[in-house]
């Protein structure tokens, strides 16, 4: 029996060496990429502009959309390279006569979501839209299959008329149990199975991309570690109120514009503004320190805000995930509603309780050491590490596991004014953080684009407008009413980071947003990511230079050399 494999990789169908077959080549491949994509960081820090950019660039020209340094069986969920969701061509025959179709299709089948009951199959009849789908039928997340082309365009398939009013003709489209509407039950089996495969794969995503999400899920419980609860309370009424306009007005805008694009309310625009809603916490917190103005009552807006922005963000974020499928009045009112009440109680205990607690109870009772991390230090990150999961867990069920790090982070930001819990997170983490959230760009959000698309003219214009109005001047004028300050405190707000990436890539791999929109949405972020950090640090120093020095609290050649 002759079987045909052909090799299209030379470097997979080459004989091993003396010592048989090796993973050797498998090895450089990895290491040339994580070079490559650590090279691309050192070289954003010698410029001085964020390594995003330059580390998401890295990742897709090495992945395997382009050379395919990385190859699929490092990139990509298993879900999509060993269950098929291509349909044969003859897939209404053989379902008409009961026979056997391919592993997804026949799981879907099985599972009862296109019951064959609901459709009227006719003698000989094909589904053109079948000849039009992908080899395997589910694609890698964030690259799926037009819904244009998917939707409704099947020949001599009919709907049977349903109870719910489906017309003869097929207009009314029937609801299946997945949260999709179907045409006709080729149509229903692979969007179903893709929606499995989608599923299945944020379950058990990638190497790469389960390292990505574990560096970002470290960076939101750091950035919890920042919030300073005493000058969020001095400045807390007009920064709630910046934070409340950052996170509505990318939000509202952005879905308008998918709308006057062409795209639905939902999922797309929405998913499309909660990604445009997160703001940067670190490049604020990077720049204002450089400058040292920090401590000054804009600067403590500009963060109490990002942080509430951040807050509001994770809870936009856990309502986008809970509107898909069917609506849930559940997951989409009351678990944000719990989150909600979970998130006061677990501030009230950061301030009053955990600090009385391991200062005053748990590490006076640890014995001290001489050694390089001493036993307390030991015992502080084993309860942070704890918390964490506890928290994270938490919130997991009650929509997104981000929110609960996020609130562990602030459960230690009231420890001791030295902040020596933050000192200790970052003495144990922050080299693996740094790699996994170097990752996260190179990997999890890289490997998701759709190159073509990415780079189609349609996109860049789109991406353009998109970036430049919803993702930046919504932000930039989100401070109207905070004086003088109030294009700092905007151009602050602009930063883009880990967690709006997080939703867009997400929402991609969940089916929400197609390949287009997903491409759109990157040259948004793209836009921020690059410009906000310029802009941010030359109105800062302008601002720093006429205010802060006239009233002698920062000298010019002072807040210069800290701001350059």
């Amino acid at each position: 029996l002759k079987v045909e494999h052909p090799c299209e990789d030379p470097l997979h169908c080459s004989p091993g060496a003396m010592g048989g077959a090796s993973s050797f080549i498998a090895l450089l491949r990895i290491a040339g990429f994580l070079g490559a994509a650590w090279m691309g960081t050192k070289v954003s820090q010698f410029a001085g502009v964020s390594s995003i950019v330059l580390e998401i660039t890295s990742g897709i020209v090495l992945g395997p959309s382009v050379l395919g340094v990385v190859t699929p069986e490092y990139a990509e969920c298993q879900h999509v390279r060993h269950v098929s969701c291509a349909a044969p061509p003859d897939l209404l025959d053989r379902l008409r006569n009961d026979d056997i179709i391919n592993e997804g299709l026949g799981t879907v089948y099985n599972m009862g979501l296109c019951p064959k009951a609901d459709y009227h199959i006719e003698p000989g009849a094909h589904g053109e839209h079948m000849e039009d789908s992908e080899s395997n039928g589910a694609g890698h997340p964030g690259e799926h299959a037009e819904s244009d082309e998917s939707h409704g365009a099947v020949s001599n398939v009919t709907d049977v008329v349903a109870e719910d009013g489906a017309t003869e003709g097929g207009e009314h489209r029937r609801l299946s149990a997945g949260g999709g509407s179907y045409a006709a039950i080729d149509e229903c089996l692979i969007k179903e199975c893709q929606n499995m495969v989608s599923h299945e794969c944020q379950l058990s995503p990638g190497f790469f991309t389960l390292v990505g999400h574990a560096g970002v899920a470290l960076m939101i419980f750091e950035s919890g570690m920042h919030f300073d609860f005493e000058k969020a309370a001095h400045v807390g009424p007009k920064a709630c109120a910046v934070a409340v306009l950052g996170t509505i007005l990318p939000l509202v805008t952005g879905t308008l514009l998918m709308l006057a694009f062409g795209k639905p309310f939902l999922p797309d625009g929405i998913a499309v503004g909660t990604a445009l809603a997160p703001t940067s916490v670190g490049i604020a917190l990077r720049l204002l320190g450089e400058a040292k103005v920090l401590q000054e009552d804009f600067g403590q807006a500009i963060i109490t805000a990002a942080f509430v922005d951040d807050i509001l963000s994770l809870v936009l974020f856990n309502i986008l995930f809970s509107l898909k499928g069917d609506f849930d009045v559940m997951a989409t009112v009351v678990n944000p509603i719990i989150g909600v009440a979970f998130m006061a109680f677990a501030m009230v205990a950061a301030v009053k309780f955990w600090p009385r607690a391991i200062n005053e109870w748990i590490l006076p009772r640890v014995p001290e050491t001489d050694a390089k991390v001493s036993r307390r230090d030991e015992v502080l990150f084993l309860i942070m590490i704890s918390l964490l999961f506890v928290y994270a867990t938490a919130t997991h069920f009650l929509g997104t596991h981000l929110w609960g790090c996020f609130i562990a982070g602030m459960s230690f930001a009231c420890l001791s004014r030295d902040h020596h819990a933050h000192h200790v997170w970052v003495k144990q983490t922050k080299r693996a953080t740094s790699w996994m959230i170097r990752i996260f760009f190179a990997a999890t959000v890289a490997f998701s684009i759709p190159v073509g698309k990415l780079l189609s003219l349609e996109a860049f214009w789109k991406g353009s407008l998109m970036g430049i109005g919803p993702c930046i001047l919504t932000k930039v004028l989100c401070a109207p009413f905070m004086g003088d300050a109030k294009f700092v405190i905007g151009w602050a707000m602009v930063g883009r980071a880990e967690f709006a990436y997080l939703i867009a890539q997400m929402a991609a791999a969940g089916d929400m947003i197609d390949s287009d929109t997903f491409s759109i949405v990157i040259w948004a972020l793209l836009y921020a990511t690059i410009f906000a950090p310029f802009t941010f640090r030359k109105v800062l120093d302008r601002y720093v230079a006429k205010h802060c020095a006239a009233a002698g609290e920062v000298s010019p050649d002072e807040s210069a050399d800290g701001a350059h």
